[in-house]
């Protein structure tokens, strides 16, 4: 149902599903509501309380042991810290969790510079802080040849993206002359203006940029080098789960059931999965052991 007033969808708390998943695996349950939400930094302070009221409105319904948060660097910083001080006074002051924050790059766990502010709360206080979590030596991540498909008979065909013997990334991945053309003279003309934009030419060894829902249109915050001859390529969106951390039961790949335009926008607006269940999943199973955490809702 759309507000008449603004023309966004209206959210009724009752009807969002309580999530309690462990982190570790889907089987084993654990108090932890993940409510999602992405935030724009350049997003007006009144969207961003409609969107502190919102979830606001869920937590205090659910009442969840535990939320986490996942919002852009930006937020912090969003009309002078104004923004944040009404997001953390309502989770603190009004609905009484105790928060705690901290702004993660992804690219520890992932080839991907991707950082994040993650909002924790727990409606018991307890010693929890991201503060004290350890978060591994970035230049100590994996590069971008961990999650490409490796095109040398290595890796099973799988026929939506790869082919033949080699296992071959199909052609329609590769950028036409008419795109690759367009976004090399689009870049001079910036660059010759003074301007900033550059497409995201990366090869095995690299780290790539922010994987944004934008990557359907034309990809080029990460372009895979295919030679100097050669057009580059967009990633799969194989690839992209595996830059955004999604691995299937027993590191099979993850299963995509939906076409690669919302492949692609929803692997942009992901959570990367490793920078959530490598920091909560040791904390989340000493809680059970304590019996802070119980294994279904409250």
């Amino acid at each position: 149902m759309n507000s008449p007033d603004c023309g966004r969808k209206q959210v009724f708390p009752s009807r969002v599903r309580q999530r309690f998943s462990d982190t570790a695996s889907a089987p084993r349950k654990a108090a932890l509501e993940i409510l999602r939400q992405t935030v724009a930094g350049k997003q007006r302070s009144s969207s961003t309380f409609t969107f502190t009221d919102d979830v606001a409105r869920i937590i205090e319904h659910h009442l969840p042991r535990a939320f986490l948060l996942k919002n852009v660097k930006n937020l912090l910083g969003h009309d002078r810290g104004r923004t944040f001080e009404v997001i953390r006074r309502t989770l603190a002051g009004e609905l009484d969790y105790q928060v705690s924050v901290r702004v993660i790059d992804a690219r520890s766990f992932v080839p991907q510079h991707r950082e994040r502010t993650f909002i924790v709360g727990f409606r018991e206080k307890n010693g929890f802080s991201l503060d004290d979590l350890v978060v591994p030596e970035r230049a100590s991540g994996p590069r971008l040849g961990s999650i490409l498909h490796p095109e040398d008979g290595s890796e099973e065909v799988e026929d939506r993206f790869t082919y033949g013997s080699q296992a071959k990334v199909i052609d329609k991945y590769t950028l036409s002359d008419k795109l690759w053309n367009y976004l090399q003279a689009y870049a001079a003309k910036h660059k010759a203006a003074g301007n900033g934009f550059r497409f995201g030419l990366v090869g095995s060894n690299d780290i790539a940029r922010t994987l944004l829902t934008r990557y359907y249109k034309d990809s080029s915050e990460i372009l895979v080098s295919r030679g100097l001859r050669a057009n580059p390529r967009r990633l799969t969106p194989c690839e992209c789960s595996r830059l955004m951390g999604f691995r299937g039961p027993d590191s099979q790949p993850f299963i995509i059931p939906v076409s690669d335009t919302q492949s692609y926008k929803q692997f942009g607006n992901a959570v990367v999965v490793p920078a959530v269940t490598r920091h909560m999943k040791p904390w989340l199973r000493g809680c059970r052991v304590e019996g802070e955490i119980t294994g279904g809702p409250t």
